[in-house]
């Protein structure tokens, strides 16, 4: 029987990862208003700290720590941290990611595995830390943040596609492999979001005319806008909800319409 406090996360502890800023912290923050423990993480420790003062402004306790996503060892450190803490993890969202717009041609093989690294290794070097507590409990959401180049293609992002490819495999390999043990791993793609690293790619030319690069992904985006990190929160929430148990090996793609539009014909 449905019951709308399926979609809340009461007494929950959710670790997003990367989320001192941007759509991570979007989610985290959505998390924290559905009633969970957030507890985060960042590279860079002066971009840690700037996180924990934007959710202290938010009036939510969060907890955060420096812990570099890549490195196995500071990963089980970190769950060591969270279970000492709160005594169980019951979310995971695998956020942390970057991007290099390199022509494959032209691009460092140092580089590609870079992407990869911290796209694709890093999300299976997370799950397995976090995977046999949440066996322990009987239950566990993971949230893979994916994206549209999972299934497209696009010029300059070789190493990005092919990590987020793979991270979609990846969501439902741990779906198949996992899911008897009450774990539901899915995957949310946004499409192009309006953050601050998007921000020159939306800024208006000297004459007052639309970036070239804005104009393209609104005529390509039947909402006809860019998506925002608060359009990425509900489906967050629902798929780390009990709303979504039976919701597995899923990739959730949040775009505006991209995937399912061809775009407009040539005048």
């Amino acid at each position: 029987m449905f019951d709308s406090k399926d979609f809340r996360l009461d007494g929950k502890v959710a670790w997003v990862t990367g989320a001192s800023y941007g759509i991570g912290f979007a989610i985290a923050t959505a998390f924290a208003k559905a009633g969970a423990q957030v507890v985060f993480n960042d590279l860079n420790p002066e971009k840690c700290e700037l996180g924990k003062k934007a959710y202290a402004d938010l009036g939510i306790e969060a907890y955060g720590d420096v812990c570099d996503v890549t490195k196995e060892e500071q990963v089980q450190a970190f769950v060591k941290k969270i279970i000492e803490k709160y005594g169980h993890i019951d979310i995971l969202v695998n956020n942390a990611g970057i991007i290099k717009r390199i022509p494959m041609t032209e691009m460092e093989a140092k580089d590609f595995r870079q992407v990869i690294d911290v796209d694709l290794v890093a999300p299976f070097i997370v799950s397995k830390a976090v995977i046999p507590f949440m066996i322990q409990e009987g239950h566990g959401k993971i949230i893979n943040i994916c994206s549209m180049m999972s299934e497209l293609g696009r010029e300059t992002v070789s190493a990005y596609a092919a990590a987020k490819g793979g991270l979609k495999m990846l969501t439902r390999n741990i779906c198949s492999e996992y899911g008897g043990a009450n774990i539901q791993c899915n995957g949310i793609g946004p499409g192009y979001i309006a953050t601050p690293q998007t921000a020159p790619l939306r800024e208006r030319q000297p004459d007052g005319s639309r970036h070239p690069f804005d104009s393209f992904i609104v005529s390509k985006t039947p909402a006809g806008r860019w998506g925002t990190p608060e359009d990425l929160q509900g489906p967050a929430v629902f798929l780390a909800s009990d709303a979504s148990n039976f919701v597995n090996g899923h990739v959730l793609y949040v775009d505006g319409g991209i995937l399912a539009y061809i775009g407009k014909q040539p005048q």
